[in-house]
């Protein structure tokens, strides 16, 4: 009987990369931070950029700023900055030291481009301060990753989907956080795993990795 091959290893972030990642402010946890980097390193292979949509303070795009510095590509994140839902005044994830004291609402950039600076990965981001919406209708390039990670309601999770993942190229992937399937673990809505359900029906996605609430899919047709 032939050998079953064993399964290549799962690229590593640098230790650097993986304890400015630690230190950065945000909810990622390592082990959905190390998925994030695996498909981010696959998928800058293609030659093309990688985009995140939903920056807040940096956390991730650390990961996604290495990958795209080791193929050579640049690392692209959206956000307007000024807070999802569930990060706002009196609710659970809400964080004051965000909080602009000058005009009383949160601004995540000065903490983003601080976490970026000290990862040494400031010139392999393109930071995009605006919506998703408005950006993904005046974006006109294919992508190698896609990286759903913004509001958690329909209306913002919907616009982030249909904005972004019809620039996901030809077996490049898109990237959602935040699936839950059962109603009982979250605080914040099911709509990215609805958004996730949509993309598999779609038969334009399919599934290749699940870590938690991460879920990574392969484009493998035209449409979303």
């Amino acid at each position: 009987m032939a050998a079953v091959a064993e399964p290549a290893p799962m690229p590593a972030p640098e230790p650097e990369v993986l304890a400015a990642f630690e230190a950065a402010k945000g909810f990622m946890p390592r082990g959905e931070g190390l998925a994030l980097y695996a498909a981010a390193t696959e998928a800058a292979a293609l030659g093309l950029p990688l985009l995140e949509v939903g920056t807040y303070c940096g956390r991730s795009t650390i990961l996604l700023a290495a990958a795209a510095r080791w193929a050579g590509v640049s690392a692209i994140t959206v956000d307007h900055h000024r807070g999802s839902e569930e990060q706002q005044p009196g609710w659970e994830y809400h964080d004051p030291e965000t909080v602009d004291p000058e005009v009383g609402r949160m601004d995540t950039l000065p903490t983003f481009r601080r976490t970026l600076h000290k990862a040494g990965l400031e010139d392999h981001v393109i930071a995009v301060v605006g919506r998703s919406p408005q950006v993904a209708r005046a974006w006109g390039g294919a992508l190698g990753l896609v990286f759903i990670d913004g509001g958690h309601t329909d209306e913002h999770a919907t616009a982030d989907y249909e904005g972004w993942a019809p620039h996901v190229a030809e077996g490049g992937l898109l990237v959602i956080h935040d699936v839950f399937p059962d109603p009982v673990d979250i605080m914040t809505g099911q709509a990215p795993y609805r958004v996730y359900l949509r993309a598999l029906e779609s038969g334009a996605f399919e599934e290749i990795a699940v870590t938690d609430s991460l879920r990574v899919l392969r484009r493998t047709a035209a449409g979303i």
